[in-house]
Formats: C-alpha cells, sequence, structure tokens
C-alpha cells in the first residue's frame, strides 16, 4: 500500500491533503524516524515530539521564501522528511550522508546552521530586521524550546526584538524539557501558563460577550478592548511575553495539527512579533520514549522491539559519574553542576544520592561557570560536568570569574576529541587551546577509566585554581594504570623518534609504538598526563630525540602540541618537529573511529607517519626489509 509520505517531495505537496490526510501523514513521519534512529542512532524523543507542529508549519509557511529556523536543530528530522530528503534520511548521521542538524549548504530549506541551543531567537531576530530594512514581506519563524529559553542569549534575542515592526513568529515547543526536565523559575512560569484555565475561560466568556455587541463606536469599542485587557491583568496578572513585546497566543496542543494550523495562520496575518505557546509530549508515539524521553533524547542505534541499545557496558561519562558519588559521599563539600545534561554527563545518580549538593542550572554554562565561583568562594568543592562543544560559551566566565580570582573549581570536560556522528558543530576539539590561555587552569587527560578516577580525585583534592580533566566519549580503548604522574615515558631515553600524545588519541599512538618496538625500530613514547601547563621534564625528554612527533586529537592552532614545541625552542631544544593535530573543522559527519582515521589520527596513520621518519634516517633497514 502506498503511503501518503511517498508522495511529499516539497511542501507544497502538503497544501493538497485534507485533514484526515494530514494525520496519517504523521503517523507514517512518526514510523519512519523511528525505523531510521534506530537503524543510525540519532536524537528520537525530540524529533517524535514535533511532528505535527512541523507538518503545520510546512502546510501553512511559504518556504523557503519565508525562513524556519530550528533552535538545537535536533527536532528537525521530519523538516527533512517534507523538503526533499526523504531518501536520503536512511543516510542521517553517517559518513557522506546527511546532517543531524539543519545544515545551508544541505538545503534551500535550512535557514541556518544550527547544533548548540538559545540561537533561533537571535538569527530570527537578525533575518526580521534584514526583511524590514529592504522591504521584503516574508515571514521569519523560529521554533524554541522550553529548555533553551534557560539559555541567556534566548532571552536577550527576546528582549531585542522590540525593534521589529514586522511579522516574526517565534513558536515555543514547551514539553517541559531540554535533555533533561527543564528547571528553575522560567520553567515554573511556563508550568503557570499552562495551567490557567481561569484565564482561559474568563477572557473566552469576556470576548464572547464583546463579539455580541452591537457596533457602539470608536469610543466604547476602545472602551471595551481596555475591558478585556483590564480582565486580564486581573486574572492573569501579567505574560512576559507580551510584556517584552510579543503578541502571546496559547498554549495549543502541539498534536492537533488543525488547531496548529489554525493557530499559525492567525500568527501569520499580524504585523508584529508573536509568540505561539505550543505543548507537546517529547517521545510521543514510541512508548519507550514517551516514558523514559531523557534517557531516548540522543540514542546510538536500537532494537525497536525492546528499545534496548546495541551494546552495553561503561562509558566515561558513567565512571565519572560512578567515581563523584564516591568522593561526594565522604565530603560533604562536594557539589556537582550540570547545564541540562545531567544524563548524558552520568550525573543522575548523583542527583539522587545527594539531592542538596547537585545542581542543573539549565542550558546556561556561562551562569554555571560563576555559580560554582560563588560555591568555591563560600570554602565548597564545585565539580562542573559539561560537554566540550558546550564549556566554549563559557569562556569569559573563566577567565574573568574564575581565572583571575584563582579558585578552585573543577571541570569534568565530557565529549573531548572527535565525537563522530554528530557533526562539526559537537567535535570537542577547542578546548585544549582556550583552556589554556585561562590564567591558574591545569589541564589533565586521562586515557582509561582507571586514569580518569585518579585524576579526579587528583584534580579535587591536589590541585589548586580551575582544573580540567578532559575525557572522549564512549568506551576506553584499552584499561592504562594511573600513575599520578604528570608524564610517562616508555622505551629508551634516546633515539631516533619520539612519539608524544594523551588522551584517547593516545590509545592509537600506543597501539603504533608497539608495532614499531617489536620490529626493533629506536622509537620511544612519552604520554601526557597532565597537558597544561606541560611539564617541564616532558620538554627536556625531548633533547636526546633525532625527531619529535606529537599527535593530538584537538585542535592545530593554539593546541598542546603548539604549546610543546614553543617549550622545545625556548629551552635551545633542537630537534626536528611534527605535530600532527587538527588543522580545520571538516564538514559532515561518521563514527567516531572512523572520524580519527578521515583525520589521519588513526593508529595506520601513527604508524605509517613514523615509519617515514625512521627510514629517512635509517635506509638501509627499509633496503633491507624489501629482500
Amino acid at each position: 500500500m502506498a503511503r501518503l509520505l511517498d508522495a511529499v517531495n516539497s511542501p507544497q505537496d502538503l497544501k493538497k491533503l485534507t485533514p484526515e490526510e494530514l494525520d496519517i501523514l504523521c503517523e507514517e513521519i512518526r514510523d519512519t524516524i523511528i525505523r531510521v534512529v534506530g537503524k543510525n542512532g540519532g536524537h528520537l524523543a525530540s524529533n517524535l515530539g514535533t511532528v505535527e507542529l512541523t507538518v503545520a508549519l510546512h502546510t501553512v509557511l511559504d518556504l523557503p521564501k519565508d525562513k524556519l529556523i530550528w533552535d538545537v536543530g535536533h527536532q528537525a528530522y521530519t523538516h527533512k522528511l517534507l523538503t526533499g530528503r526523504r531518501e536520503a534520511l536512511s543516510t542521517i548521521r553517517c559518513e557522506n550522508g546527511i546532517s543531524g542538524f539543519p545544515k545551508r549548504e544541505e538545503s534551500e530549506y535550512d535557514a541556518f546552521n544550527v547544533g548548540h541551543a538559545s540561537t533561533a531567537i537571535s538569527a530570527a531576530v537578525g533575518m526580521a530586521a534584514a526583511m524590514q530594512i529592504t522591504g521584503k514581506k516574508e515571514r521569519v519563524v523560529a521554533v524554541v524550546g522550553d529548555g533553551a529559553l534557560t539559555g541567556g542569549l534566548a532571552l536577550e534575542g527576546l528582549n531585542n526584538a522590540f525593534c521589529l515592526h514586522r511579522n516574526l513568529i517565534v513558536v515555543l515547543n514547551d514539553n517541559k524539557m531540554s535533555i533533561s526536565r527543564s528547571v528553575g523559575s522560567l520553567a515554573r512560569y511556563l508550568s503557570v501558563l499552562r495551567t490557567k484555565p481561569r484565564y482561559r475561560r474568563a477572557k473566552g466568556r469576556l470576548v464572547r460577550f464583546l463579539d455580541s455587541m452591537p457596533v457602539l463606536g470608536g469610543g466604547v469599542h476602545r472602551l471595551l478592548t481596555r475591558g478585556k485587557n483590564a480582565v486580564k491583568r486581573v486574572v492573569y496578572r501579567r505574560n512576559i511575553f507580551e510584556d517584552m513585546g510579543f503578541q502571546y497566543y496559547g498554549p495549543f496542543d502541539g498534536h492537533d495539527v488543525q488547531g496548529l494550523i489554525q493557530a499559525l495562520r492567525v500568527a501569520c496575518s499580524l504585523e508584529r512579533p508573536v509568540l505561539l505557546h505550543v505543548c507537546t509530549e517529547k517521545g510521543k508515539g514510541y512508548s519507550y520514549a514517551e516514558e523514559d524521553p531523557g534517557s531516548f533524547h540522543g540514542v546510538p542505534a536500537f532494537d525497536i522491539e525492546s528499545g534496548l541499545p546495541d551494546g552495553k557496558g561503561d562509558n566515561f561519562s558513567e565512571v565519572f559519574g560512578r567515581t563523584l558519588c564516591r568522593m561526594a559521599n565522604d565530603d560533604i563539600r562536594l557539589c556537582a553542576i550540570t547545564a541540562a545534561m545531567q544524563t548524558g554527563t552520568g550525573l543522575t545518580e548523583f542527583r539522587r544520592c545527594f539531592p542538596r549538593r547537585f545542581f542543573d542550572v539549565g542550558i546556561a554554562e556561562e551562569h554555571a561557570v560563576t555559580f560554582a565561583c560563588g560555591l568555591a568562594s563560600e570554602g565548597m568543592l564545585p565539580v562542573f560536568a559539561v560537554y566540550s562543544t558546550f564549556l566554549q560559551r563559557s569562556y569569559d566566565q573563566l577567565l574573568h570569574d574564575a581565572g583571575l580570582q584563582n579558585l578552585h573549581l573543577v571541570l569534568g570536560v565530557d565529549r573531548a576529541g572527535l565525537v563522530g556522528e554528530d557533526g562539526e558543530t559537537h567535535q570537542g576539539i577547542f578546548d585544549t587551546a582556550f583552556l589554556s590561555t585561562v590564567p591558574h587552569c591545569i589541564i589533565l587527560a586521562p586515557s582509561s577509566y582507571q586514569e580518569l578516577q585518579g585524576m579526579l580525585r587528583e584534580a579535587v583534592y591536589d590541585r589548586t585554581g580551575i582544573v580540567a580533566v578532559r575525557y572522549p566519549r564512549g568506551k576506553e580503548q584499552q584499561s592504562f594504570p594511573y600513575t599520578g604522574k604528570d608524564w610517562e615515558l616508555l622505551g629508551e631515553k634516546t633515539g631516533d623518534l619520539l612519539l608524544l600524545s594523551y588522551g584517547k588519541e593516545y590509545f592509537y599512538v600506543h597501539q603504533a609504538y608497539q608495532k614499531l618496538k617489536k620490529e626493533g625500530k629506536r622509537v620511544s613514547l612519552l604520554k601526557l598526563n597532565r597537558i597544561h601547563p606541560v611539564p617541564e621534564g616532558a620538554v627536556e625528554a625531548a633533547r636526546s630525540f633525532a625527531c619529535v612527533q606529537f599527535w593530538e586529537d584537538a585542535i592545530h592552532c593554539g593546541g598542546i602540541g603548539e604549546q610543546y614545541f614553543d617549550s622545545l625552542r625556548q629551552r635551545g631544544i633542537v630537534t626536528d618537529t611534527r605535530l600532527h593535530a587538527i588543522g580545520a573543522v571538516q564538514s559532515g559527519q561518521a563514527p567516531q573511529e572512523r572520524m580519527y582515521a578521515l583525520y589521519r589520527l588513526d593508529a595506520a596513520a601513527v604508524e605509517a607517519a613514523a615509519r617515514s621518519i625512521l627510514d629517512k634516517r635509517n635506509p638501509s633497514e627499509k633496503q633491507g626489509e624489501g629482500l
């Protein structure tokens, strides 16, 4: 039996469908998303919750002339299905496939590249302002989750919208969650908006009464209009969005396609900023995701029937969380902070065991750092667990509030290095460069679970200032023992080649080193555990080697390798140096291990680069191998 979805190649095709057909289409879209994410992994619960909303938006708007911006973009799979990428959806998040987020270079329907939260309103206000200046009549619509409103950038965008005198629509997708459940005063405020039937009933009665009155002249009409507003103020007191210059409508049922279409048409008819409040259910239509939307926010490939993921076992985030719990059990000063990433950073158990010392600040990484500084100034031991790619937002607070005051706080920098399928917006490759510019900041880089456990305790109790413990996504590749040393040297103290590395990349370098060593090559391996400041002994160790190769899964410019080689020059150590790092962020995505190969940072690349150096220094050995 043919599906309706198979006949939808652009938003124009939706305008031909009946209300009943739109409902059937929504179910077909849900089924498609579940099957694709079950195979490829990806963002599930957020996409299932926005199916009807997306269908309504594409039915009403004139895309791509109108501009539609998705905040974060992890809920845009339906958008991709409806905009000519139906067949390509099976490749989502795969190498050479389509992105899991909107990308301008991928489709004319993707108005703005996204990947991080709270950006859509600012971008939409800018686009609407440009259209206002140039006299364009197209609409700009930003779809923003309630969790994103905890980010300061979203509020800054709302605040700036007063400058517009044309049609900007902000659709507030209220599912009571970001990734974890939404927290804070704004979450409570939206709860009030959702549950104020008294206002809706009173407003409805008043509107019906006024509509039944005959026309009594402009003065009476204005009086009655003011009466409506007065009742609204008395019954409802205030609405923050209206105070910021928006016409507020809602809340609406986010799974009622026809109701949403009607509301959007009203919003599109107004020449002023409008906020549509839409209530949706994250994970809608898939029971496992409905019951546990946090766990089904971003998932690996999984079995659809059971809801169980492919592959089990520990990962660095879970080991981090368990270690922190053990430490907190013995020390009431230890606190854990997350920016709406409780599950992703492994802090669910900490929250259960130590609720008074667990703080979810919402999508507000900047606040998280300064909040941690406040805790530290009063003698607490704050640990802020955050993805590397989201920590980027906190640079000023790290520098100004933490570094310059030399306050002691610990950063659990999760997803450091190459991440994989989420693409360039989520690669954790910049933290080494920007953290190393912050005063009084130490960076530790474990390569295994044992090292993570030891370094976390070391960071809390044996170090001062800011201490970042950066660890990769996923599972350990090999169990390296924790030695407590800032650096370690394997092999001889002199030779043809010294390999240096740290963190996850060290595993690949270690593999290549072992193979070369078995062949009798004059190669040694230096492991950095403290990567910043670079240990003096680790620098001096390079003096006796003809060539030094530094390998890191982080940005080349300003990274640890550059700092290491600068230290060599300052000490007058003259040797051949080669830095293997990430020169530029590449587009696209691939499985994590495949990305190391694409960036020429896997074991095969290390071995090839090492052999190139060794063969030049010992040509007779190379000739002998060919005999």
